[in-house]
């Protein structure tokens, strides 16, 4: 299935990111983008800048991969799936994400595996 728009892709990309876990590694790798890009500002290093990536799709891949298993929205859906992330991100450091997750088909039950 082709996403038309974001509002149909946000539900997608939130099942893409069931597991707790992913989603941790997901918000390390955002709040660092975050840190880098601030710290590079102020400090006047564009250097930082180079570290951007590394650090959000490093741990965004790295969750994919060891913790859901799937393939990152990212190589699909590559704008959509940087403003999720960032979206994501900012729903889970304010506690608002749970209604998204359930809405989305997301159980937000703690399992035991």
């Amino acid at each position: 299935m082709r996403y038309q728009s974001f509002g149909e892709f946000w539900p997608h990309y939130l099942r893409e990111h069931s597991r707790p876990s992913t989603r941790l590694y997901h918000y390390v790798g955002t709040s660092l983008v975050v840190g880098l890009a601030a710290a590079a500002l102020a400090r006047r290093k564009p250097l930082l800048f180079a570290a951007i990536p590394v650090a959000g799709y490093g741990f965004a891949w790295a969750g994919h991969a060891l913790a859901e298993r799937n393939r990152p929205a990212t190589f699909t859906y590559p704008s959509w799936s940087l403003r999720a992330d960032f979206r994501m991100w900012a729903l889970g450091m304010s506690g608002q994400l749970k209604p998204h997750l359930i809405s989305a088909g997301v159980s937000t039950t703690p399992s035991i595996s």
